[in-house]
């Protein structure tokens, strides 16, 4: 999604943003769209995606933008989970290797340690580190969160 073109100005010219409720209005009427209306829809994942100037942009880093004046240097993280909630003092620009630890493990995650995998192919667990970089192939699980826990040590 391209996000660095739109201005705060031109987002404030099409929309208007209460940051109590986390909620996009449009100003004009334009495209089948009606002034006053809320902007948006949901995606599966449950974020919000509003097309500005015919480009898709999520909801939370518009706020952002339409808030401080500048697009998030880094992920903007709903800070209670909630991916539909974007209220201002819900929203925080946090690293992307911050946002993965706060997140934990996925739902799909089969060995309880973030980062720990089995291969069936290989018949070893795999570690890897935040980045998603390979730290290697072990026959033992035990060895494989150990490599994990080092190269979490070191970041």
């Amino acid at each position: 999604m391209a996000t660095r073109t739109l201005t705060q100005d031109r987002l404030k010219e099409l929309l208007s943003y209460d940051p109590d409720t986390g909620v996009f209005t449009w100003k004009v009427s334009m495209r089948g769209i009606k002034k006053g209306t809320s902007a948006g829809c949901q995606e599966k994942n449950r974020y919000l995606r509003i097309s500005v100037d015919k480009t898709l942009h999520h909801a939370h880093r518009l706020a952002w933008l339409y808030v401080h004046g500048e697009w998030p240097k880094d992920v903007v993280d709903h800070i209670n989970g909630d991916k539909s909630d974007n209220r201002i003092n819900n929203l925080q620009s946090v690293t992307q290797k911050v946002n993965v630890r706060k997140h934990g493990l996925f739902n799909t995650n089969t060995s309880g340690v973030t980062g720990v995998s089995w291969v069936k192919h290989r018949q070893k667990w795999r570690a890897r580190d935040y980045s998603g970089k390979s730290l290697g192939y072990f026959k033992d699980f035990d060895d494989a969160v150990a490599a994990r826990k080092r190269a979490e040590a070191s970041s």
